[in-house]
């Protein structure tokens, strides 16, 4: 697979209206420049900084290609699929503007890109590099299946490309804290200027566009139906369900709260899509959107900019949340690029300052905002580019994008059940590294996940709370584990598993508690809840305090828990919590602490659920009152198993070949339990039938 990388004399650049094209891209193999080259467009639905598309440029001729296909799409949200029609229409405008067309094929990528270059004689397809594993399956899948096409005796070639952010040769070899990635000070790249193209030809079968309708009948074609269930599932956040289980769910307290100044009509509306949450539309309307954004301080008399500064009130539920929550959906699906993001901010930021960048920050706060979030999101790229640098002890990490964010996690075992680990506060998937094998060699197969705001998975500006950890493991086990698990969590991943499985029980087989967040209170009936949910006076300044004081002192918080091998609180994991903790966006995550509600307690949420439950206790907990809880447990939910082992906070880490056992037993046990229910309901059935 060739590689497309930009090279280091782009240092200067002129206005965006004034470029030139004297920048060039550069291939690390030779090309045939008077062949037919294929793009094949996924998460990259711009012309503009599109250095695929401009290197393909230099080819006799050129197919824009977009794969309708149901793997990549099925992962997409109604507003996504909403907003990516929206923007191959655009897409296809503007490739027409410049000689070009957009062509779109419904089916698996290797089949449609096989057919099309043996119809056009391509030996080259051009494609985004991918870091999410689904789409690095497809992307194999393809190149397979072109190693076995001929043309002029040799196989068509994948030219995998990216934008860079910084000049580097060799990203995979950069460092893995953020603070040392900092210290290297990286020059920026600059955007390259579209390409102009010559026409393809009119005798090629383009295709249309497919409506909204279109796309969801598509979709549900290829779907199972427990798939579509769990699709539908998802569409409903935790919040909705939430206030449906507790029957105080009013159609109006679902609104969305925006500005009042939202109810009129905006000619030239960036705000698109049906719902008009987010940013929609081509790059230049998305760039147009971004000058507003960027200039809200100064105020406007544009109608469609001040859309943009309600939305932004809107959005900002913390200092900052606005820039993703309006623009988020479309950098990732690559209508405008972060560099682009970066350079305008940057531009804007040097206008107010006379052509000058101050080193004591940015003198607009929503400047600040967006480079924060590019630059947030590329070093979280970064990490993601670096995940097979593992050692022997170590599984394969795997990549999975949720809502726009990079979550890692990883997948052992062939056969049996399937088991999901969760971890707890401040900890990673890596906290599970003497677990995930003793329970797949007892056949079973184990997913891990590290969830967002933690390890190496992304840490957005966004408000955390248990409602949206519920929604990533519901997604989760949608998306990539695709059937019911055993759900094992540990401290504040307990209380998430425990939620998962109030508010959607059809996706949990049974419940394994280590040690879990979450109370357990006699007598409890449910209040109302609050919807909103905004950032604590003084929550910042506090979790900058408790930031301080945790990095100070993670080797002594860590060995307290686990009292009795206070070995097990090794090296490794001090060395990871503190990487994780000088990531940027770890002052958000923290915040959480300030903000949670853990007020629905254990018993409440398992009531129907205990007798698929099992609690592990390490009775030398410092954080709780073990001895509290498990009389509580054992009055108030009798059917749960309750195994008390010696251990501190952490059971599955610190006394593993105790605890692993324990975890294997259960699910046999309640895998048996299920087949002697399964076969005893088809007795009753069968004899019913017969009497009937």
């Amino acid at each position: 697979m060739a590689f497309l990388a930009l090279p280091h004399f782009l240092h200067l650049r002129l206005r965006r209206n004034d470029r030139k094209n004297r920048c060039k891209c550069c291939l690390s193999s030779a090309t045939n420049e008077g062949s037919t080259a294929v793009v094949w467009f996924k998460h990259d639905l711009r012309v503009d900084d599109h250095p695929g598309l401009l290197a393909a440029s230099k080819h006799r001729a050129v197919i824009p290609l977009y794969v309708l296909d149901r793997r990549i799409l099925s992962r997409y949200t109604t507003d996504t699929l909403e907003l990516a029609i929206i923007a191959l229409e655009d897409l296809r405008k503007t490739l027409k503007k410049q000689g070009s067309n957009l062509m779109l094929r419904y089916g698996n990528a290797e089949n449609v890109i096989e057919d099309l270059v043996k119809e056009v004689r391509a030996p080259f397809v051009f494609v985004e590099e991918e870091v999410e594993y689904h789409l690095c399956e497809v992307l194999d899948a393809v190149k397979n299946k072109l190693e076995g096409v001929s043309l002029s005796g040799e196989s068509p070639r994948i030219v995998a490309w990216r934008t860079p952010f910084y000049e580097s040769q060799n990203l995979t070899d950069l460092p893995q804290s953020w603070e040392e990635f900092k210290k290297l000070k990286l020059p920026l790249t600059l955007p390259v200027p579209a390409a102009k193209f010559s026409s393809p030809g009119s005798e090629l079968q383009w295709g249309s566009v497919p409506t909204l309708d279109d796309l969801k009948d598509y979709l549900k074609e290829s779907l199972w139906e427990i798939e579509n269930s769990w699709r539908e599932m998802a569409q409903a956040s935790a919040e909705r369900v939430l206030m449906e289980r507790l029957g105080n769910l009013k159609e109006s307290s679902m609104e969305p709260i925006v500005d009042g100044s939202l109810g009129k009509k905006v000619d030239n509306s960036v705000f698109v899509t049906s719902k008009r949450d987010t940013v929609g539309g081509g790059n230049e309307v998305v760039l147009n959107a971004l000058a507003g954004y960027l200039r809200y301080l100064e105020g406007t008399s544009r109608d469609d900019w001040q859309e943009v500064h309600a939305r932004l009130r809107d959005a900002e539920t913390r200092p900052g949340a606005s820039f993703f929550k309006l623009f988020g959906p479309v950098l990732c699906l690559g209508i405008v690029s972060r560099r682009s993001v970066h350079y305008e901010a940057i531009e804007y930021e040097k206008e107010r300052n006379a052509g000058f960048i101050s080193p004591f920050g940015y003198s607009a706060a929503t400047v600040s905002a967006a480079t924060d979030a590019v630059c947030s999101m590329e070093w979280y790229y970064l990490l993601a580019l670096s995940r097979e640098r593992i050692d022997e002890k170590r599984h394969a990490i795997r990549i999975w994008r949720w809502k726009g964010y990079l979550i890692q996690y990883t997948v052992v075992g062939n056969e049996g059940p399937a088991v999901l680990l969760v971890h707890g506060f401040g900890a990673f998937l890596e906290h599970y590294r003497d677990n995930v094998d003793n329970i797949v060699n007892s056949k079973n197969r184990v997913w891990t996940i590290t969830v967002l705001g933690f390890g190496k998975s992304e840490k957005p500006n966004i408000i955390y709370t248990e409602l949206l950890w519920a929604e990533l493991l519901r997604d989760f086990m949608a998306e990539v584990v695709g059937e019911p698990a055993h759900c094992v969590g540990n401290s504040i991943g307990g209380y998430f598993v425990a939620l998962m499985a109030f508010l959607w029980p059809a996706l949990v087989k049974s419940v394994v508690l280590v040690n879990s967040a979450g109370n357990v209170v006699p007598g409890y009936s449910p209040l109302p809840i609050s919807r909103e949910r905004r950032v604590p006076f003084g929550a910042q300044f506090g979790s900058r305090l408790l930031l301080f004081f945790l990095q100070l002192n993670v080797k002594k918080l860590l060995k307290d828990c686990y009292p009795v091998k206070p070995e097990r609180a090794d090296d490794f994991l001090v060395t990871e919590m503190l990487r994780a903790s000088r990531d940027p966006g770890v002052v958000m995550v923290l915040e959480s602490i300030f903000g949670f509600d853990l007020s629905l307690p254990l018993n409440y949420l398992l009531k129907g659920f205990e007798e698929k439950t099992l609690v592990i206790q390490g009775m030398e907990d410092p954080i709780s009152d073990p001895q509290k809880k498990v009389a509580l447990l054992k009055e108030l939910c009798p059917a749960m198993v309750i195994k008390k082992v010696k251990a501190g906070h952490c059971p599955h880490d610190e006394i593993s070949e105790e605890v692993n056992p324990i975890i294997c037993e259960w699910i046999v046990k309640v895998t048996n339990d299920d087949r002697e229910l399964k076969a005893s309901s088809s007795q009753q059935l069968y004899h019913s039938n017969k009497q009937n």
